[in-house]
């Protein structure tokens, strides 16, 4: 376990950079971080850019400095490194493509500034787990769930909206999601019907109870649940992500509360309601909530 810092090599700003990581946890990362004075902002999704200045201070401090291919291999085998199309620049241009394509009626230049103004929830600096890359796995999984055609609006709406009001408030953050869809794609001209439907599957992510043959709701839910059938690493990365966004929490009161909620989900029958859901998700899943479970 171990705070790596590769050679200062990589040129931005008219200086050079190097890359600060944890092989361990990204609370490490960001506790040494902060008790050396680098900036939040010098973080990007997986590690801190730190000018060639700080290399040496760093180090003093106890950073081991590694060549840079070690502290990529590193930082990979520790489950934290994120695709290079997980980063934050990267995909909040991808996801507002995606929005601008799915709401063509929208007035010119309004598809846009809704886009932006949701993406500004889901990137909200008190997010861990619920950032906009969590909406883009849930885009991606819907993907897969309907090919070879489109995931229908409604559901890809719901996406959208299911956790962009987040303060951690179980049922409060999902009825003020569903209110903001409701403003939001009425002032975009949307029709009523698509509207509606969107606002009743917001409010369905509360518990991803689907009834029989609510073919919108198991498509929504399955995806929102995708994150429970990875794989043990990712599955690793999930939990840390959550536990911090309830670090205020204890972790007597966490593990009462969060046991509450694997349990809810393993008594699901099925976990997964699509076919394809089932299919690639469904045994993992409950591998890693038992693993959990026992864990907690």
């Amino acid at each position: 376990m171990a705070i790596l810092i590769d050679p200062p090599l990589w040129p931005a700003h008219g200086t050079w950079f190097s890359h600060l990581v944890s092989d361990a946890s990204l609370a490490e990362l960001h506790a040494f971080a902060a008790a050396a004075g680098v900036s939040t902002r010098a973080f990007d999704a997986d590690h801190y850019d730190v000018p060639a200045r700080m290399h040496d201070d760093l180090v003093t401090r106890g950073a081991v400095s590694v060549p840079a291919g070690e502290l990529i291999r590193r930082l990979r085998a520790s489950g934290l490194r994120i695709p290079a199309r997980q980063r934050p620049h990267y995909r909040r241009a991808a996801l507002l493509s995606r929005w601008e394509q799915m709401v063509p009626e929208a007035a010119p230049g309004t598809a846009a500034t809704l886009g932006n103004d949701l993406l500004d929830r889901w990137e909200e600096t008190h997010r861990s787990y619920q950032t906009s890359a969590h909406l883009l796995d849930v885009l991606e999984a819907l993907d897969l769930l309907c090919v070879p055609r489109k995931a229908p609006r409604p559901v890809l709406l719901a996406a959208w909206f299911h956790d962009a009001v987040y303060r951690g408030v179980a049922g409060v953050d999902e009825q003020a999601s569903a209110e903001l869809a409701q403003s939001t794609l009425a002032g975009a001209g949307l029709d009523r019907t698509e509207i509606d439907e969107a606002v009743r599957l917001v409010l369905l992510t509360r518990d991803h109870s689907p009834g029989p043959g609510d073919t919108h709701g198991a498509l929504l839910c399955d995806a929102d649940l995708a994150v429970l059938g990875r794989d043990e690493a990712g599955y690793a990365r999930y939990q840390r992500q959550v536990r911090a966004e309830y670090a205020h929490v204890t972790d007597a009161d966490w593990r009462t509360g969060r046991s509450a909620v694997v349990k809810h989900l393993l008594a699901q029958e099925p976990l997964f309601r699509t076919r394809v859901g089932a299919a690639r998700w469904q045994a993992q899943a409950r591998a890693n909530l038992k693993a959990e479970l026992r864990g907690l």
